[in-house]
């Protein structure tokens, strides 16, 4: 039997060993309950108020101030404070001495103003560069030898930054661009471009020598008494609220305006701040490609520039309403300006009227008002839609241009993915306003020259073509002026080269009706009510060819049809392009197709009641006349719009215009998103396009019939001689007035010459470099 071996018992060094890591874990466990602990009351500590944190902040500056001034100034904050002072000393030298003013200010920002991101990153910006600047001029002035006089000069930052600077272009350099440097930290400071230093200067300068206010001053005797003596006042106003062009005397002075009584003043007309405008967009975004795009890809957001940052408020705000309430007051009308919203060019005031007050008071006082106002361009509306009040639409004398590259990028724009989203502007309370083509779905924009329609024209074409593909959009572009869109020649977009003589146009349109009539057939065919849906079942399989069938499936793109000036067709074709506009206005919505109609001669002959009737959303610039606004609009008010891109808009479905100040692209902006586009892919034409129908080629034959000899002669005698008179062909050809007539009828179907106008000779729309295209058509196409 095996004897069995006892374990050796463990030594003393073994339990000192066990103690010891016993304690360690115990200190574990103690110091990580004590960190969870913290970390549970420092998660608690976050959902304090954003006020509570701010305030501490403020008061940690505060603490900080107070002890930095007692150790630097006064040498007489102990240990702490002299450790404190000779540390910043260290770094920053004589500018040392600032240090405690410094942090009161932010101490009293922080607990006076609400938290700004962008401030923050502007004033620590702006204050670096000029605490930089100065200590390094200092110490290139001083040239401390010993580095404990440099605390005396620029400090460690001033010898780092001033003596690199001095040996790489010497101090004569050196200085000025350090003096640049000091300028651009004050201008970012104070927010203040460098185009805007001479209007702040000149609003200090009118500031010092601004004469008392006389308000107070004694009132002629021979001024009737009031019946019920009110004054008014808008909201009183904070001085950390207003915009940059306020001051402290032009606040004060502000404040100083005639006060209305509380008491009389009803809680739904006490006055209210102007409501803030649409966030600027913060970030570039491009959209996800809703189609099948390939290796297409859409041109970058970042590529259109952006806008400078939009106005709540300015002292030309508080002027006007000085103004307005000055009106009142002089003609005895219970009202009060309650509030305002600010646009880019146009300022609506609201203005709520007292009990037992007529509407027509104030609209009685619209040339008062212009001449209180110093602008004859003075739109009141009553009501505001959705308010009990009326608006007096008054110019800003500081207006603000609107970038399309903003418009594009906010929140409403990339919010919706469709193709066919455009942007339109902003709107007068701030907001940017898009439009959806598709659901318009044709839109007729008209205006003056200079009113702002071309720039709406490549507003639209560029936000076609950063949003969308030639995959989901195609577009016909007719420009009979041949100026306005040859920036946009060879983009992929295109399904015919820009169309720019008018009768061409004339069968471009055609083309669309057929090409109307084909997509209607296969939406009949498949069982489907919109482009759409027989798209998304193209791309499902869902819909296939016929068998035995040589054509593909594919999705239909939209088509766009712009068309830059409707009256050159009108006056060349006005028969045929009416007839094809209005065949599309009234069917196309659910093909897909979608028309954009611009003019700048909007008269009745133009825009005639069967294309008003069938075009349901309108865009009116300034016109020149009340008669050409209610040609647009079917109702005044686009003759006193300012022109340079402010409009009314007016969608489909809306019983009010909405005013917009339109956006803005340059031609650089144009240039290189058409380069970008146009590297990318080339264009697919359509050689249909321009070709005219073959019915219509069968018919003008039977029309002519054995007079086709006869009609050559009388084209090459109109044409050469650019006479269309009757009488001239019965001499000339020895015909019968009768004959002469018909021969005129057929020229004029045939675009030849225009219509008849009495007695007067007809326009020769042909000219003699054209003739021979003309008589090859008139002849079948046989040379």
């Amino acid at each position: 039997m095996r004897r069995r071996t006892r374990a050796p018992r463990p030594g003393p060094a073994v339990y000192v060993g066990r103690a010891v890591g016993a304690v360690w874990m115990g200190l574990a466990h103690s110091v990580g309950w004590a960190f969870r602990a913290a970390g549970r009351q420092a998660a608690s500590a976050r959902d304090l108020d954003p006020e509570h944190r701010r305030d501490g902040a403020g008061l940690l500056l505060f603490g900080l101030a107070l002890l930095s001034a007692a150790g630097i100034w006064f040498s007489a904050a102990g240990p702490v404070g002299a450790r404190l002072a000779d540390s910043v000393r260290l770094f920053l030298g004589a500018i040392s001495v600032v240090v405690p003013v410094l942090l009161m200010i932010g101490a009293w920002r922080f607990m006076r103003q609400p938290a700004d991101p962008e401030h923050r990153g502007r004033g620590l910006v702006g204050w670096g560069s000029m605490l930089v600047a100065t200590a390094a001029m200092l110490h290139i002035g001083q040239q401390p030898a010993d580095p404990a006089a440099r605390d005396f000069a620029g400090g460690l930052v001033g010898a780092g930054v001033g003596s690199l600077l001095e040996r790489a272009v010497t101090a004569w350099v050196a200085v000025p661009l350090l003096v640049l440097l000091l300028v651009f930290g004050l201008l970012v400071v104070t927010a203040t471009p460098i185009n805007k230093v001479p209007e702040r200067l000149g609003l200090l300068a009118g500031t010092l020598v601004a004469p008392p206010s006389t308000e107070d001053a004694e009132q002629p005797a021979t001024k009737p008494a009031r019946k019920r003596p009110v004054k008014r006042i808008p909201p009183p106003l904070d001085p950390d609220d207003l915009d940059d062009d306020l001051d402290g005397a032009d606040l004060q002075e502000t404040l100083l305006l005639p006060r209305k009584s509380p008491s009389k003043v009803p809680a739904s007309r006490r006055p209210v701040e102007p409501p803030e405008h649409s966030p600027a967009p913060t970030r570039a975004e491009q959209l996800a490609l809703t189609g099948l795009a390939g290796d297409y890809a859409l041109p970058p957001a970042n590529m259109l520039s952006s806008g400078a940052a939009p106005k709540t408020r300015s002292k030309a705000n508080d002027e006007v309403i000085a103004a307005l309430t000055g009106v009142f007051d002089q003609f005895d009308v219970d009202a009060a300006v309650t509030g305002f919203t600010r646009g880019p060019t146009v300022t609506r005031y609201e203005v709520e009227l007292g009990p037992g007050v007529k509407v027509e008071r104030i609209t009685q006082l619209s040339r008062n008002i212009a001449y209180a106002v110093k602008s004859p361009d003075v739109r009141i509306l009553s009501p505001i839609p959705g308010k009990s009040a009326v608006g007096v639409e008054i110019p800003n004398t500081d207006p603000e241009n609107v970038a399309l590259g903003d418009v594009l990028r906010s929140r409403v724009a990339t919010s919706d993915h469709h193709p066919m989203v455009v942007a339109l502007g902003k709107d007068i309370e701030g907001g940017y306003v898009v439009a959806n083509l598709a659901k318009m779905p044709h839109i007729l924009i008209a205006g003056a020259t200079g009113a702002g329609k071309s720039s709406c024209l490549n507003s639209l074409l560029v936000s076609i073509l950063t949003r969308a593909t030639p995959d989901e959009v195609r577009l016909l572009l007719i420009d009979p002026k041949r100026v306005e869109m040859t920036g946009y020649e060879g983009i992929p977009h295109l399904v015919t080269p820009i169309v720019t003589n008018a009768k061409k146009a004339a069968d471009s349109l055609e083309w669309v009706v057929r090409e109307m009539d084909m997509r209607y057939d296969d939406l009949a065919a498949n069982g489907v009510r919109h482009i759409d849906d027989f798209n998304r079942k193209v791309r499902n399989g869902e819909i296939k060819a016929p068998p035995g069938s040589e054509r593909e499936m594919r999705p239909y793109p939209y088509l766009l049809v712009i068309v830059d000036e409707l009256a050159d067709l009108m006056m060349v074709a006005p028969r045929d392009v009416e007839d094809s506009v209005v065949r599309i206005t009234q069917l196309a919505r659910a093909a897909g197709i979608h028309l954009v109609l611009a003019t700048q001669r909007p008269s009745v002959d133009v825009v005639t009641g069967l294309i008003k009737a069938n075009v349901p959303s309108r865009l009116a610039f300034a016109t020149s006349s009340l008669a050409d606004s209610r040609v647009i609009l079917d109702q005044p008010g686009a003759e006193k719009l300012l022109g340079r891109g402010d409009g009314l808009f007016l969608p489909m479905g809306a019983s009010k215009p909405i005013r917009i100040q339109g956006a803005w692209v340059t031609e650089r902006e144009i240039a290189d998103v058409v380069k970008f586009c146009k590297d990318q892919r080339e264009p697919e034409f359509r050689p249909d396009v321009l070709a005219p129908a073959q019915d219509s080629k069968k018919k003008i034959d039977e029309d002519i019939g054995d007079d086709l000899d006869l009609l050559v002669q009388a084209v090459e005698l109109v044409v050469t001689s650019q006479f269309g008179s009757t009488s001239m062909l019965q001499r000339k050809l020895r015909v019968g007035f009768a004959k002469a007539g018909r021969l005129m009828d057929l020229m004029e179907t045939r675009g030849v010459v225009g219509p008849s106008e009495g007695s007067k000779a007809r326009d020769v729309l042909v000219k003699p470099d054209e003739l021979e295209e003309v008589l090859v058509g008139l002849r079948g196409g046989d040379e």
